[in-house]
Order: C-alpha cells, then sequence, then structure tokens
C-alpha cells in the first residue's frame, strides 16, 4: 500500500514535484513548476484517491466476510447409557436431533460401550449387522445449509478394511455419498471434512450401495446427514464406530 511518502516519490519521479537543497541543516524544500496549482497536484490527488478506494474495499471486503464460516448446526455425542441392538431414538443426546436407520442392516446397528479400557466412550458400531447400513440425523426445525465453507467433523475407528462414509439426504428427497472415506485406525481418530472439496455420488437408500457420480451437488438445503460404510458387520474385526460428529452449516428454517 502507498504511503505519503509514496506519493512524493512518484510525483518527484515524474517532474511535478522537485527536491531543492539548500544547506546540511535545511529541511527538504520542493520547488514546484510554473504551472498551476490545479494541475500540478491533479496527479496527486488521483493517486490518492485510488489508495483510499482500495483501503475502504479491502476493510469493505473484510467486514463483509466476518461470518462466512458457518456455525456449529448440531454436535451429536450419544447418551452414556446401556447398550443396545439397534441404537434408538432413546440414545440420541441431543433433543433437537431425529434418529434414522437405513438398509438390511438397520436392525441390527448397536449402540456399544464397554467398561474397559476406562476411557471407552459411547459408540455406534456396526460389527454385526447382517447387511448394509445406514445412520442419519435430521434437526427438527431447521435444514442444514452445507455449501461454502461448511464442515463436518468426527470421532471413529475402523477395523478390517471398512471405510466410513458421509451420507446426505437432499430436502428434495436426493440422496448422496461421499466418495472418500475415514479407513481402518488402531485407535480413535478425528477427522474433519471440507464438504466442498469431497466428491459425491448418488446413494440407493433401500439397498445402501452407491449408483452415480454427482457433478457439484447444491448442498444448501440438507435434510438428514449420516454416515455408513457400505458393508455388513464381521464383528470386533471388521467393522465400523462412530463415538461423535460435529456438522457446521448455517440453519434454514423447515
Amino acid at each position: 500500500m502507498f504511503t505519503f511518502r509514496n506519493v512524493i516519490i512518484l510525483v518527484t519521479i515524474s517532474g511535478i514535484l522537485k527536491p531543492v537543497s539548500c544547506n546540511q541543516n535545511a529541511n527538504l524544500e520542493i520547488k514546484m513548476k510554473s504551472t498551476s496549482f490545479k494541475t500540478l497536484f491533479r496527479p496527486v490527488l488521483i493517486i490518492c484517491i485510488y489508495q483510499l478506494l482500495q483501503v475502504s474495499f479491502f476493510f469493505q471486503h473484510v467486514s463483509g466476510q466476518d461470518d462466512y464460516r458457518p456455525p456449529l448446526f448440531f454436535r451429536e455425542d450419544w447418551k452414556e447409557i446401556d447398550a443396545a441392538i439397534p441404537v434408538t431414538q432413546e440414545h440420541v443426546n441431543s433433543p433437537d436431533l431425529i434418529l434414522s436407520l437405513y438398509g438390511p442392516g438397520r436392525d441390527s446397528i448397536k449402540k456399544s460401550h464397554h467398561d474397559q479400557p476406562s476411557d471407552d466412550p459411547y459408540y455406534v458400531w456396526s460389527g454385526l449387522c447382517r447387511g448394509n447400513w445406514l445412520v442419519t440425523l435430521k434437526h427438527k426445525e431447521y435444514l442444514a445449509d452445507l455449501s461454502g465453507f461448511a464442515k463436518i467433523k468426527w470421532r471413529t475407528k475402523q477395523a478390517g478394511m471398512r471405510k466410513l462414509h458421509l451420507v446426505l439426504k437432499l430436502n428434495n428427497g436426493t440422496w448422496l455419498i461421499s466418495r472418500q472415506s475415514d479407513g481402518p485406525t488402531t485407535d480413535w481418530r478425528i477427522r474433519e471434512y471440507n464438504l466442498k472439496d469431497l466428491d459425491w455420488f448418488t446413494l440407493d437408500a433401500e439397498h445402501i450401495v452407491e449408483v452415480s457420480p454427482v457433478q457439484d451437488p447444491d448442498l444448501s438445503r440438507i435434510d438428514e446427514i449420516g454416515f455408513t460404510d457400505l458393508m455388513s458387520g464381521g464383528s470386533s474385526q471388521a467393522c465400523s464406530r462412530l463415538d461423535w460428529i460435529e456438522v457446521y452449516g448455517f440453519k434454514i428454517k423447515r
């Protein structure tokens, strides 16, 4: 950005103003050419106005972007109550969320927990699922605008060849599943997804299988948000686990 000194240098170089040295202790003096006052300072005014407009635009842009990152839409961290098969609405910690289960394996999705290790969380587990399965959550009052800088974070732990995918149900009934996934790990892992960076397929929500790729889907009105690994369970050696999930997006009244 230009300073006043930059302006004087530019004007001096252009020949409009000319520095003249009187003596060693004197301040720098500027000698004007024999032109009119208006003509002399017009370039200076133009430069200054241009710079002021740049500064004004910058601050307006920053100010307008203050709220571009969406807030927390919901977080679900299952209730610390006894394990159950299948997981039910009773196990949903947030009073604003509705749980739904889909697929051939929906009746055997477990809300699990163990006394040991001592820090074992309360989590959704697919190890006993007899077929493909899907778990979703939706807000009672709001759709989610997951366009722009929306994010989803979760803490999961997969085993075997299981890879957990994000699933979205659009307000028009279309189901999407992400190409990207969270694979096996030896310990619980937190992962964050920028939804803008993901690739999507349509999803057959009856059989829980991907169908065809979708280019740049509109994620501005999302009804349900969930997860699946597109596989049946294989006990603790081949399963998916989800401890908690956070969704960052703007609210839209249903």
